[in-house]
């Protein structure tokens, strides 16, 4: 009885060991682990410099996390781009640490933003400006797709398990808002205001200080509105630069960076040139000028460094 329960244990024993064999053969698939965005940059000998640059400004940890994220992310040769626009800048390690981590968080946007998604819009950066405010990040995809004015994709909808990735060619730089109103076709009568020559105020170097500012940015609509109210006016030029440069002023609040939650009714904001304009949000967000016009506000906090840009429908005359 003993040597028939040992002979049992014994065929057991091996009947076991072959599965065990068995179950380790090189024939069984391989389970790898999803690889997050840190991952997939990790990998892409493209990416090496990004990665580096990840890894000194002690970001590596929160792309690693659940997200999801969107990255833009740009190559070896973007950042060695960068790198040749800075006589002071050989490598990241000239850059300082904090100016190199808020341009890295500027091609970072919450959430999974395929290419499919994109549209014409403003998205928010993890970056930040005055007030700790979110950047805008344009994206613009009418005719050839760029974003913040003329990054482009190199490739897209590279999928991690924590988000998605879009290489680009260029390395994104936070805009102030001089940049904001460039990069963006449909300020174009805005920027070609500001920038006449005839100007006794320097408003583009003005509205590059620190600020902060809050625009109220008339569309290109609006000024083709004011230029047909007058049959003397035909073009900007045709506008008297002292009347052109007190309807400027009257856009802009310099005393702070003014988001639209922080608008109130019947707010009151003493505009650069002296003169007030007050919050109507009875019906929809609007403005009332010191000339009777009331105004829409059509679309809110484009967040730049140095200041907050907000559209509004037609021009403000004081």
């Amino acid at each position: 009885m003993k040597v028939k329960n040992l002979t049992s244990v014994l065929f057991l024993g091996l009947f076991l060991s072959f599965g065990l064999l068995t179950s380790c053969s090189d024939d069984d698939p391989v389970i790898e682990k999803p690889k997050n965005i840190v991952d997939l940059a990790v990998a892409d000998s493209n990416l090496s410099v990004l990665v580096a640059a990840l890894q000194k400004a002690d970001l590596v940890s929160a792309l690693q996390a659940d997200g999801p994220y969107t990255v833009f992310a740009p190559t070896d040769a973007a950042f060695q781009a960068l790198l040749d626009s800075n006589d002071s800048w050989n490598s990241l390690d000239d850059i300082p640490v904090e100016t190199l981590k808020s341009v890295l968080l500027f091609h970072v946007i919450s959430g999974e933003v395929k290419a499919a998604d994109l549209s014409n819009t403003y998205v928010n950066a993890l970056s930040t400006g005055p007030n700790n405010e979110m950047l805008s990040l344009q994206i613009e995809v009418d005719g050839a797709v760029e974003f913040n004015g003329d990054s482009k994709p190199i490739a897209t909808d590279v999928m991690a398990s924590n988000g998605v990735i879009h290489t680009i060619d260029k390395v994104m730089l936070p805009a102030n808002v001089v940049t904001l109103a460039l990069n963006n076709s449909g300020f174009a009568s805005l920027v070609a205001a500001l920038t006449d020559s005839r100007h006794t105020t320097d408003f583009v170097s003005l509205l590059k200080e620190d600020g902060p500012y809050t625009i109220f940015a008339p569309t290109n609509d609006a000024f083709q509105a004011l230029l047909d109210s007058n049959d003397s006016w035909s073009s900007l030029a045709d506008i008297p630069i002292a009347t052109l440069e007190a309807v400027l002023k009257y856009h802009v609040f310099a005393g702070g960076n003014v988001q639209s939650d922080e608008l109130s009714d019947d707010q009151e904001i003493t505009m650069f040139d002296g003169n007030i304009v007050t919050v109507d949000l009875s019906s929809g967000a609007k403005l009332d000028t010191s000339s009777g016009q009331s105004v829409v506000i059509s679309l809110t906090d484009v967040q730049g460094t140095n200041g907050v840009i907000h559209v509004v429908d037609s021009v403000l005359l004081p």
